[in-house]
């Protein structure tokens, strides 16, 4: 579990200049059972197209490099 979470904080820590540029930003909270929870702040909280970056662009950057990874969810 230890190594999944490196794994993901790595590819969270090259995404994270990006998403800084709009104003936001992302943690990673948890993984437990396959399931992985970020929080974002800042401008991305309110964003729209905050469901689309985080559980479409970066879930799927973390599920490719971490398979065990079922599902992300933000919270």
């Amino acid at each position: 579990m230890k190594t999944h979470k490196s794994k993901i904080e790595k590819i969270l820590e090259k995404v994270r200049p990006y998403i800084k540029m709009h104003g936001g930003d992302v943690r990673l909270v948890d993984v437990k059972n396959g399931i992985v929870s970020l929080k974002i702040s800042g401008a991305c909280a309110d964003c729209p197209l905050a469901d689309l970056t985080y559980n479409k662009m970066v879930g799927t950057l973390i599920k490719e490099e971490v398979p065990q990874v079922k599902k992300v969810i933000i919270v």
